[in-house]
């Protein structure tokens, strides 16, 4: 047995109690969990809901994974393509962790920035404050010639929707079009440089939604 807190119908609240050291919760007579000094035990057939369960924890993880090669000249940014994940929040207050690592090679000025796009409408989430004719992104590579570099970016994202919400990799080389930019291969990657120290990588970006 175990002391019992019962939300009476027709009573209000009713305590029994006992010296088990436990207490059952109950409404209407029917037990909903059991607290003791091992921690909630929920009656069979009843589940924590809400708040009890979402806040902080992680409710769904999407990933986009790209194994191939993209290039471009470029001065306005433009989608990587494959590096976009969408996912559809379960609560306006939840966030959404973003995180993506991106493969790239260039010979001058490759910039990486990172955006969300909601019904259409599409809003950098990651890129540095307004300065002059700076361009703005998360990540720039200079030159890279002989390897891929690495550019890593991580934001907790409020999209305040529950609608779907695309993120994705964006590049741009603002300063000119005679720089190219190439994602999972080094700038000076071509056939005749065909060994084994000329990797091929790959990049990925991942969402995951945590409750709040």
């Amino acid at each position: 047995m175990a002391s019992t807190i019962n939300a009476d119908t027709t009573n209000g609240v009713v305590v029994t109690s006992d010296t088990s050291g436990e207490i059952t919760l109950q409404s209407a007579g029917a037990s909903v969990a059991t607290v003791s000094n091992t921690g909630i035990a929920m009656a069979s057939g009843k589940t924590l809901t809400g708040d009890a369960i979402s806040n902080g924890k992680i409710l769904q993880v999407l990933q986009a994974t790209k194994t191939n090669t993209f290039s471009t000249n470029s001065q306005t940014f433009v989608d990587i393509t494959d590096l976009a994940v969408t996912i559809t929040p379960s609560s306006t207050s939840s966030k959404i962790l973003v995180f993506n690592q991106l493969q790239a090679g260039t010979n001058g000025h490759g910039t990486i920035k990172t955006v969300r796009t909601v019904g259409g409408t599409t809003s950098d989430i990651l890129v540095g404050d307004a300065d002059g004719n700076r361009s703005r992104g998360n990540s720039k590579i200079w030159t890279s010639t002989w390897g891929p570099t690495t550019c890593v970016a991580q934001l907790l994202d409020s999209p305040n929707t529950t609608s779907a919400v695309t993120y994705k990799v964006q590049c741009a080389v603002p300063y000119s079009a005679s720089y190219y930019i190439h994602v999972n291969r080094a700038y000076s990657s071509s056939a005749s440089s065909n060994f084994s120290y000329d990797v091929r990588s790959s990049s990925t970006i991942t969402v995951m939604e945590v409750g709040a």
